[in-house]
């Protein structure tokens, strides 16, 4: 069984800032631990946007608070995110992250993250072992 808490996460390696300063993940779950996909809880900060493409990954998020909207740069699409909004990137989907108010999300990676992972110049994760 395995049982973490935010706070033994917060200051660690499995708390990781983006380069760009958008956002914070704290990394509950990685590869290492064997579940076949990771799970995050991330900060996306207020009054920024961020460019994202996991080419290498399928992501579902759920916020669980905050306010911004997601942009679905193959139709133009924006849908709105606040408390209670899922999102599946199914179709390794190109997007914008925009974030009126600080969001947090959960988040599930799958194949699961190594755990320092950083978005490269396509804005995704580099597809790395341990």
């Amino acid at each position: 069984m395995i049982v973490k808490h935010l706070s033994d996460l917060k200051g660690t390696d499995d708390e990781v800032y983006g380069e760009k300063g958008t956002w914070v993940s704290r990394r509950f779950l990685l590869k290492k631990d064997g579940m076949g996909f990771s799970f995050h809880e991330t900060i996306i900060f207020a009054g920024t946007e961020t460019y994202l493409w996991y080419k290498n990954h399928l992501e579902a998020v759920y916020c669980v608070g905050g306010e911004g909207e997601i942009e679905d740069l193959g139709t133009g699409k924006i849908h709105p995110i606040k408390d209670g909004t899922m999102y599946a990137l199914n179709n390794h989907d190109k997007h914008y992250l925009r974030s009126k108010k600080d969001m947090r999300l959960i988040c599930v990676f799958n194949p699961p993250l190594v755990g320092r992972e950083d978005h490269d110049e396509d804005g995704a994760y580099p597809l790395l072992d341990e």
